[in-house]
């Protein structure tokens, strides 16, 4: 009886111990949680992903450049290019210069010419090389002014004389108190070039487009020669007055003062030039 009391005695005090181990052993107790962030300092919310744009088309998309070749031994230099074809034989050498070319319809001017009191005849087609002309006269007195020397031009040269003529008539009444009786023709139609030079470009002489005035004939004086002359004379002012009007009837004019080559006559010719432009020296 006393071992079975001594036992049960021993069992309550270990129990007795037991407990606050068990007690010691359990959780803590759960730690509280911070507060709810406010909504003004949550992240925002990731947008919605914009859909891509389609694809561009092939044909608009830019060309890529070829890579350049790697570097290589050098080339030999590109080909020259292929020389034109050759000229046709009709248009070569001494037959492009036989070329012909229409005459011109100068009906018109020839009647002009007449009326003007032009005394003149056709002549047949000039050539020589590159000079010559489709459509000479030969224009051989005037109205009551003699030609000593017939002048080989073509019509509007010719028309253009013939006015002037009439403006070197009324020079000569009025500065020299007599009518002109005569016009001394140097050279009209000749192939050269311009001032005799062989190399400078071919003359209006050379077309039957020009013609040179070297004196004039005044009834009872001695011909006056186109050339230097006393200041204040009348024969230096007949010849002014007449080089001033020859420039509202040709397009070329050049004399005395011009240069060297034109000291001793007027040259007068109907070359056609850029926007009208007149040359008068």
């Amino acid at each position: 009886m006393l071992l079975a009391a001594l036992l049960l005695g021993m069992a309550a005090t270990s129990g007795a111990r037991a407990e606050p181990a068990r007690a010691a052993g359990a959780p803590a107790a759960a730690t509280p949680l911070p507060p709810e962030r406010p909504d003004e300092l949550k992240p925002a919310a990731p947008s919605p992903e914009v859909p891509l744009p389609p694809e561009r088309p092939a044909e608009l998309k830019p060309s890529v450049p070829e890579p350049a070749p790697a570097a290589e031994a050098p080339t030999l230099p590109p080909a020259p290019p292929p020389l034109p074809p050759a000229r046709p034989a009709e248009l070569s050498g001494d037959a492009a210069l036989a070329l012909k070319v229409a005459a011109p319809d100068d009906g018109a001017c020839r009647v002009r010419l007449k009326r003007l009191g032009g005394a003149f005849e056709p002549l047949p087609r000039l050539e020589s090389g590159q000079c010559g002309a489709a459509s000479p006269l030969r224009l051989t007195a005037l109205e009551g002014i003699a030609l000593p020397q017939s002048a080989t031009l073509v019509c509007g040269a010719a028309e253009a004389l013939a006015r002037w003529a009439t403006e070197v008539q009324a020079v000569a009444e009025a500065e020299l108190g007599s009518p002109l009786k005569a016009i001394a023709i140097g050279t009209s139609y000749e192939c050269r070039g311009q001032n005799h030079d062989p190399d400078a470009k071919l003359s209006e002489h050379a077309y039957a487009n020009g013609i040179d005035v070297m004196s004039f004939t005044i009834e009872g004086r001695a011909p006056i020669t186109v050339g230097p002359l006393p200041n204040g004379t009348a024969e230096a002012r007949f010849l002014a007055g007449v080089r001033t009007r020859a420039c509202g009837f040709f397009r070329t004019v050049l004399g005395p003062g011009s240069d060297a080559a034109h000291a001793n006559h007027l040259h007068l010719d109907e070359r056609e030039r850029s926007a009208g432009h007149r040359l008068c020296q």
